[in-house]
This record gives C-alpha cells, structure tokens and sequence, in this order.
C-alpha cells in the first residue's frame, strides 16, 4: 500500500483517544497544523454557485466575508471563480484568471499570514494565483482534466487537493454509476497519489467529491467508510456544506440546509475528516470542538 510518511498506528487500528492525526502541511512559508481537525471557508466568486453565487463579487462584500470567516475560526479560505454545480457550464480561461488575481491580490494584501486556496483544474490560472499569492491549489478533476497541473503543483511546490469526480460538472450527474462506490474510489486515490507522486507533489489532500458524479446512495456509502480512506494516510477533506445529498432527504434547499449540513459535517469528523470546507465556518468550528469534547472522553 502507498504511504506518503509512516502511517500512525493507533490511526490504522481504528481506535480513538482524541484527534490523533499528525498532519502539518507546509503553505509556502505557513504551516497548517492538523493535529486536530480545521475549517476550509468558501469564497465563490461566481456568479451562478448553487447557493451563494454572486453575493462577494464586490471588493467590501468578498473582504468583510473573509475576515468573517477567518474571525470565526477558519484555517483556509478557498477561491473558486468558476461554479462546478450539477450542470454547471465551462467558462472561459481568462476569465476564471481575470476573477482569482483580482480577488487574491486584494485579500492577500488585507491578510498577509492567510492560507490560501484556489479551486481551478486548470494549470495556467493555478500557476497564475500561485504568483499572485495562493498557498494550495484544490482541483475537481485530481490532474486529469489538464496534463500540465501536475507539474505545474509540483514545480512551485505547493499543497494540492485532489477530488474525485466522474464525468464532468456539466454531465456528472446523469445516472452516475458504479459497482462499489468505495472500492472505486480507492482504486482511482491510490493511481492519482502515485501520478502526483511520480510528478514530485509530496504533499497531498484527498477529497472523495461528495456530489460530484455520485447518487444519493454513493454519497452516503462514502460518509459511511470515510475511515477506509485513511488507509492513504493523507489528510481527508469533506465538502457536504448546503449540498443535495442533505436537502433530498429532509425535503429543504440550500438556503435552509445549515442544520443538514451541522448533522452530516458531525458523522465526517467522526469518522476520520481532517478538514471541513463549509459556507458557514461557527457552526463548522462548533462540529469540530463538541467532535472533540466526546472523542477524547473514554468509552
């Protein structure tokens, strides 16, 4: 099995004393400590995100948001300038580069010390926000949707986060299909780990893409076996925040699915996630500390 460091034995047996991973991902010249579990806040810069698409499109509106989100206990604040909902049509390159360098420029400037990332499967504008001043590039598609991203990531050297995804965001949820949902996921993180090894990235997040190419079935086999992607022993990232696999069940949308979101972000920090990305960063930091309080207590 594929190994980026010696895996944690205690990790590896299952049994929990507390929040044993020992995770420290180096952002440039930033550490992020994931000794116990962090907060990814997003940013969309989009105007056509499912939930809060063009709401931070001007300067005051996207920085009071951030410094919001960092206030609230946020480690990561994470950029998208492209929407990659269900059906989400593609946007142009210059476009995306245009949104991110303009954004990154302004909060990098506010808050110096943050940490950084950008969602982009492209490797021009990734390499592009590299510059401007983003610690992690965060890529749907794992390197696959642009043969150049591996080398880019790898040449300056910086943390990326691989998602998996079937299809693409336009068609991924037309009767997605697998034999075993789980085993396919590991199958395809054990071949990206070693492409983005092989292309010299030594620091890795994996992201299972919950919503990306799954039923509402698919979503709910991976929360349920988190735990088996640790197997990698990489951090594991979650992103469920607001999405259908919450308001499919309770009958309500996005702009009512907070608590949804608060049930299913709990069932991912307890079964094995290091970092949660989430709109909503109180209630995310509140999951993290009560997920906390009753891991560390003895059974």
């Amino acid at each position: 099995m594929l190994f980026l460091h010696e895996p944690n034995m205690s990790e590896m047996s299952g049994k929990c004393t507390g929040f044993s991973s020992k995770f420290g991902i180096k952002c440039r010249d930033k550490i992020l400590d994931l000794g116990k579990p962090c907060v990814m806040g997003i940013l969309n810069l989009s105007h056509d995100s499912f939930y809060d698409g063009g709401k931070y499109l001007k300067k005051k509106s996207f920085l009071d948001h951030v410094e919001q989100m960092v206030g609230e206990g946020a480690m990561i604040i994470d950029l998208g300038a492209v929407s990659t909902r269900p059906g989400a049509a593609e946007v142009e390159e210059s476009l995306e580069k245009k949104r991110l360098v303009s954004v990154l420029n302004e909060v990098r400037n506010r808050l110096p010390d943050l940490i950084l990332s950008v969602d982009t499967h492209r490797a021009s504008d990734a390499a592009e926000a590299i510059e401007t001043g983003a610690d992690i590039i965060n890529d749907i598609s794992a390197g696959r949707f642009d043969d150049r991203m591996l080398e880019t990531v790898a040449d300056y050297r910086v943390p990326f986060i691989m998602m998996h995804i079937q299809s693409i965001p336009e068609k991924m949820q037309i009767d997605p299909v697998y034999q075993d949902v789980v085993g396919e996921l590991l199958i395809y993180f054990t071949e990206r780990i070693s492409a983005a090894q092989n292309a010299g990235i030594s620091q890795l997040i994996i992201d299972p893409g919950f919503g990306f190419g799954k039923t509402l079935q698919h979503n709910y086999q991976i929360l349920k076996n988190l735990k088996e992607f640790k197997v990698f022993n990489v951090p594991i990232l979650a992103g469920i925040s607001r999405k259908s696999m919450i308001n499919r069940v309770i009958n309500t949308n996005p702009e009512n699915a907070l608590n949804g979101t608060t049930v299913l972000n709990t069932l991912a920090i307890l079964n094995g996630c290091n970092i949660l990305r989430v709109h909503d960063v109180k209630p995310a930091m509140e999951v993290i500390r009560l997920c906390e309080q009753y891991i560390k207590n003895p059974t």
